[in-house]
This record gives C-alpha cells, structure tokens and sequence, in this order.
C-alpha cells in the first residue's frame, strides 16, 4: 500500500500540513471500498485531485472516471446529462442519448459543486446510490448502473438543508465518509513551498528564470487570507513570473500584485447578508410598490363610497382621515363642497363627484409597475456593476448562478 508521501509525489501534491496529510490518509483508507465520499472545502482548496486518488486506488481504476461539474450544467439540461434521454423527450432531442451514470458502469463519477444540483435532480440521484437504478428523461423503463459516487462541495451542507436547498437524506446518503480539506490561510508552513513550485512551473512554461522571494516577501505572502486559496497563489506566482523583470521578489514589488486588506473576503459568502446600494434600492422599491397598492386600495374604496352616498357632509366627516392620506392639503375647499351640494340634486351630486373620481382608473393604470420589467432592470444593474461576471452578479442579487443564467436566456439579455 502505498504511503502518504508516495501518494503526494504521485498526484502532484505539495505540503506537509497535518490537516492535509490525514484527509490523504483518510482518502488512502476508504479508497479500496464501495463507500460514497463527499469532499468538502473552501473553492480552491484543490479537491478536485482527490476524487482521483480513490479511483486510482480502487478495484475501479481500469473503468472509466468521469468529472462532472453541476454548478456549470444548466437545470434544464442535467437530469439529461446525468441520466441520459429518449428521442423525442424533449425540443431538440434529435436521438437517444445516455447519460454519465450509463457511461460510467463500472467506474466512478465525481460529482464537483453537488450542493448545486436541483432538487428534483437529488431525488434521481439518490435512488441511484441507494439501488443502482435510474431512468432516461422521457423513458419508464428501468436502467441498472453500476457507479461509485464521489461528491464535493464548498457548500455548508447543513445551512443548505436548513433552507431547504439540499435533501438531507442525500447529504447522509453521500457523506457516508466525509473528507473536509483545510484552506490556504490554514496551512502557513506551506504556503511558501507552493509558491516554490508554481514559480518553477511558471519559469519552465514561458523559458525564464525562477522568481524568487526575499526573507520579508516570504512573511507577507504567509500573512495573507488566501480568499481564493491555492488557485489565488498560483495566480499571483504566474503574475510575478510573467510581469517582473526583476527575479528577485521583494516585499514592495510583492504588494502590487496582492489584494488590498480589506479585500480580503471569505470564500463562501452568506447570501442572507446583503450589503452596498443595491439592497437599500431593493429594500425601497418594494416599499414603493406595496405602499402604492395600499393606496390605490384607499383610493377605490373612497371613490366607491362617495359615489353610493347621498350625505356629502356624512361621507366627508366618515371619511376625513382617508381623505385627509390621500389628497393632504390639496383637496376641495369646504365652501365650494357645500356649494355643489347646495346646487344640485343628490342624483346631480353623485355624478359630479363620480366624474372628479373617474381619473381613478387612469391613475391606476398609469402607475402600474411590471415586476418583470423591474426584475429585469435589476439584473441589467447587477451584471454591469459587476462587469458581466454572473457569479458575482447572482452572489449580489441573492439567488443562485443557474437561477441567474435561466433569468437571462428568459429575458434575452444580449451580454
């Protein structure tokens, strides 16, 4: 059997961090079995090697291995990318098709962002890892599968189900062992030994000499948060490689290419805390909306009321607070009130006040505001504060990236 350190030279894996080395020991162990895996961490923490390291070391290294990322299939199209499709299942299936968990018989199917996957996509999934079966979109024939499931998340799991996200059945049904992997800022001591060997990838791929950082370039990377985890170091490696004349790193060539402090944002971000201007727009416009609704509400019933009353002075008195919400200061002075009155019959005087209140109506249907319109400005303003990057703009927006894509083909946004 081989070693942990065998193990790391053998995937490319650089460290000597505790935390790292028992998840591979861990991923060493439970490699030869059946069981699920789930990995968890933050994005970046590089978990996408060990789905392969179990295959490699299972009975199933001859089959086939096959890495599908959720978060990046839309929800339309998954169930068919998983499970496959029937000819005529749907506009544009042209033919039959099979889908990974047929393909994959014998081998074993990474399932990357599975915190991702819709709901009515969770309930196929776990009819698979419970019995092996799954039917084609389209199809009520029963197909058997033989797959081992290996899913990794940077979802917190728990807060997904509590909200209703993520079926909890599934989660214990994959988490049967679960291997979390530590971020970046956890792993100090190898920070430096990263940026060692990306430096040396780098200077071999574009036929340079190796950056190298001074004494005091090597505390500050160390100091960092590593939002972004190994794939942030690695870029910032490639960056000081390809820009830098100077070979030799030091502290204030290094902090031109690191974030600002306060940039320095957690990796897996709450979506309930919503901050900037965009929430206290948001926040405002459904007051507006809903305070207008309660106003054209007074408004009708008012209108209703005067014009079924032949007591204007008894109507007015009934009504002064509602008048008084709706119209302030502005409305009719009493004199010319009593002079209309005074001057026509009750049936002359629900008239006339049923024509000052016809333009109900119109206001009604002059101020009102299409959600559809407003959502779709709300998207347009989300995107281009965030210069056309989707994750971002669905992170600000509160909703999901696939939910966001869906929003944008619906609304035929030209991006």
């Amino acid at each position: 059997m081989d070693n942990v350190q065998n193990i790391k030279q053998r995937f490319g894996i650089i460290g000597n961090d505790p935390q790292l080395n028992f998840a591979i020991a861990k991923t060493m162990r439970v490699a030869p079995t059946e069981i699920s895996v789930l990995i968890t961490g933050e994005s970046g923490v590089g978990k996408e090697i060990f789905p392969r390291i179990i295959h490699q070391l299972s009975t199933r290294k001859h089959g086939k291995f096959i890495a599908v990322n959720c978060g990046a299939i839309p929800e339309g199209t998954i169930d068919s990318e998983l499970f496959g499709h029937e000819k005529g299942a749907f506009t544009g299936a042209t033919q039959t098709r099979s889908g990974y968990f047929e393909v994959a018989h014998g081998g074993t199917i990474f399932l990357d962002e599975v915190g991702e996957l819709p709901l009515s996509t969770q309930v196929r999934l776990l009819r698979v890892l419970e019995n092996g079966e799954f039917l084609k979109v389209g199809s009520s024939k029963v197909q058997k599968t033989d797959v081992r499931v290996v899913a990794a998340t940077n979802v917190h799991m728990i807060d997904a189900i509590q909200k209703g996200k993520f079926r909890e059945d599934l989660y214990y049904r994959l988490s049967t062992v679960e291997i979390p992997l530590p971020p970046l800022r956890a792993r100090k001591e190898d920070i430096h030994l990263l940026f060692r060997k990306f430096a040396a990838d780098f200077a071999q791929k574009y036929r340079m000499p190796t950056v190298r950082l001074d004494e005091k370039a090597q505390m500050v990377l160390e100091q960092q948060q590593w939002a972004g985890n190994i794939r942030q170091l690695r870029n910032i490696a490639e960056q000081l490689s390809v820009l830098e004349q100077e070979r030799h790193i030091t502290v204030d060539i290094l902090r031109q290419y690191l974030p600002a402090a306060n940039a320095n944002l957690p990796a897996i971000i709450n979506s309930k805390k919503e901050t900037g201007d965009f929430a206290s727009e948001r926040e405002i416009l459904y007051k507006v909306l809903f305070d207008m609704k309660a106003d054209l509400n007074d408004l009708k019933k008012l209108t209703h009321e005067l014009m079924n009353t032949s007591n204007m002075d008894q109507a007015k008195v009934k009504h002064e607070g509602l008048i008084q919400k709706i119209y302030g200061e502005a409305r009719e002075p009493d004199e010319q009130r009593l002079q209309l009155q005074s001057s026509t019959s009750s049936v002359q005087e629900k008239e006339a006040y049923k024509d000052r209140f016809d333009f109900a109506e119109e206001v009604e249907e002059a101020e009102t505001l299409s959600l559809q319109d407003k959502e779709l400005e709300l998207i347009v303003k989300a995107l281009e504060r965030n210069n056309g990057k989707r994750k971002a703009a669905a992170a600000e927006l509160g909703i999901s990236e696939r939910t966001l894509y869906r929003k944008i083909k619906q609304f035929d946004l030209d991006l």
